[in-house]
């Protein structure tokens, strides 16, 4: 984190001083409320779509959190009703508790703080749990060829927690080279078919959903996105365009580095009534700064323009469907926008298709889904770009100054771990799940692995 000579001067100031003096703050009741819908919803999640257990949960998706949370988490009790299919943690003696249900379409949503028990939704239909194995070869199905896999040194030692950053905790590996997955390996109590969730890797989703949505005719990258609440012409927002978005370059304020969002993601709040609120900082296509509002703010643009029927099952339909991701989930909220900046739940093998996907320059099966140029508009940078060893394209980013891995490697990167690595020079793509309490690195890892394979 980037601290101003003020800030920094306070966080030396403070560190100064005696442990006796360092009261910890304590929680508020919106941090309590807050912890608990985490509880709710990475439990929810793990119960339902991936048919985890509490202890698995408790080991792997809740530990090494947000600090904020991390204390608070341990002391909430999670009740899972498999009746209703939803999670409640209470919190507070004057609240209801923290809810998230679970349906077959989104997987969980998280009902806002102060929901009534008696006001969650009747019980969804379907089969909550992991997906069995398809039918057929991969990518088409999850059949394997006979041959072995190769056992790479590199994936292997990605298990270690000291041996890419210290602290980490990989659970899932999955390398594909010449449209085959040569190399796969997963932690205890985790495989081929259980889902995590993606955190940021959502945003690339996005990228790819808009893509589509171009290719539909309901949107054009260039001109400005449609958010209702923008509409006066004296709002200077509406010049925002979806490439802004899509580049982390709306120029809004945000309250926190990375826009967190917490609200949404487990206070239950809505994307519509949270994330068009934040005013101008910056002019549109000036600024590079990470944010969750920027792709949320282009989900709902797109929303607005494919039309409600189109845009209900969009990600499904759309993306999941057409490349076999049969264990992905996208979650939204009451109002039914998609949380793309984050909450989509899936497995290191979906996640694989995904990457093969891109590296069929946005063909499957014999059809475009994406247009011709998306692929190279998504990885190709544009106006400002984050400090440090990687660039930014549009919702992907680009591994391009890295020893041993080649200028045209680009990356999915999310929180805790996850990564699609797509190095089309090589044919290859490179998945690594984890939940991590520590810093993977991803480029030492994707070096080494082309590397090793020859």
């Amino acid at each position: 984190m980037r601290l101003t000579t003020n800030a920094l001067g306070i966080a030396l100031a403070v560190m100064a001083l005696p442990a006796s003096a360092q009261v910890a703050r304590q929680p508020s009741a919106y941090d309590l409320a807050l912890a608990a819908g985490y509880k709710a919803t990475i439990t929810c999640g793990a119960v339902f779509v991936a048919g985890r257990s509490e202890a698995q949960i408790a080991v792997d998706e809740l530990a090494g959190i947000y600090p904020e949370y991390a204390a608070i988490v341990p002391t909430l009790t999670a009740t899972i009703d498999q009746r209703s299919r939803a999670v409640s943690v209470p919190f507070a003696p004057d609240l209801p508790p923290r809810i998230a249900i679970w349906s077959a379409r989104t997987g969980c949503t998280t009902l806002p703080i102060g929901t009534p028990v008696q006001a969650m939704p009747a019980p969804a239909s379907g089969t909550p749990g992991p997906a069995g194995p398809a039918q057929g070869m991969w990518p088409r199905g999850d059949a394997l060829p006979n041959t072995a896999l190769l056992p790479l040194e590199p994936v292997a030692r990605a298990f270690d927690p000291m041996a890419y950053g210290r602290g980490t905790k990989t659970t899932g590996v999955v390398v594909v080279k010449a449209n085959q997955i040569i190399a796969e390996q997963y932690a205890p109590g985790f495989g081929p078919f259980t889902a995590q969730r993606t955190w940021s890797v959502a945003k690339s989703m996005t990228g790819t959903l808009a893509g589509m949505a171009v290719l539909a005719g309901a949107v054009k990258v260039d001109q400005p996105v449609a958010i209702a609440v923008w509409a006066d012409p004296r709002d200077p927002r509406r010049t925002i365009t979806l490439d802004n978005l899509l580049r982390m370059a709306s120029g809004l304020h945000s309250d926190t580095a990375g826009n967190r969002t917490d609200a949404i993601y487990f206070g239950g709040t809505g994307v519509q009534e949270n994330v068009a609120q934040w005013p101008l900082e910056a002019k549109p296509g000036t600024r590079f700064r990470y944010a969750n509002n920027d792709i949320l703010l282009a989900m709902l643009s797109i929303r607005a323009r494919l039309g409600e029927a189109r845009y209900k099952f969009f990600p499904h339909t759309a993306l999941f469907a057409k490349l076999g991701m049969r264990h992905s989930f996208a979650e939204a909220d009451l109002r039914g926008d998609y949380i793309l900046s984050s909450r989509v739940w899936t497995t290191a093998r979906d996640l694989a298709r995904f990457g093969q996907f891109y590296l069929n320059d946005g063909v499957w099966n014999g059809e475009r889904l994406l247009p011709t140029g998306w692929v190279k508009y998504v990885t190709t940078p544009s106006g400002p770009q984050p400090p440090g060893d990687f660039g930014y394209g549009a919702t992907f980013w680009l591994i391009n100054k890295s020893p041993g891995v080649p200028a045209d490697t680009y990356s999915a990167n999310g929180n805790r771990g996850q990564f699609v690595v797509i190095v089309p020079s090589r044919g290859i793509v490179i998945v690594r799940r984890g939940e991590d309490p520590g810093s993977f690195d991803i480029a030492k890892f994707t070096a080494d692995v082309l590397a090793a394979v020859k």
